[in-house]
């Protein structure tokens, strides 16, 4: 991110782009993939910041397809709470081989 708005302006300060990741998150609008210390686009505008999502990502070529996790994000919050824990946000990453690759190996 920093390396493209060099290109059109001077180069900000990461606490800038920091910081709009940190608005662009709480607006739903980008996710933090934990995993690849990466953020990525938001694929579906159906939800809110605080929805579960689920992250499917390639081991082979890297993409990260973003799916809905409503239903199994109710177990594990339910579990979380069972345990005494209060949950704020649940977010599931799940590795594997995406279908292009599958088909390619």
């Amino acid at each position: 991110m920093i390396d493209e708005l060099a290109k059109s302006m001077p180069r900000p300060a990461p606490i800038t782009i920091y910081r709009a990741l940190d608005f662009l998150m709480a607006n739903g609008l980008v996710h933090r993939i934990e995993s690849r210390n990466a953020y990525l686009a938001c694929a579906a505008h159906d939800h809110d910041a605080t929805s579960a999502v689920a992250f499917l990502i390639c081991e082979r070529c890297g993409l990260v397809g973003e799916i809905p996790s409503a239903s199994f994000a109710k177990d594990i919050n339910a579990a979380a709470r069972s345990s005494g824990f209060a949950p704020k946000l649940s977010v599931v990453e799940i590795t594997g081989i995406c279908t292009h690759c599958q088909k390619t190996a």
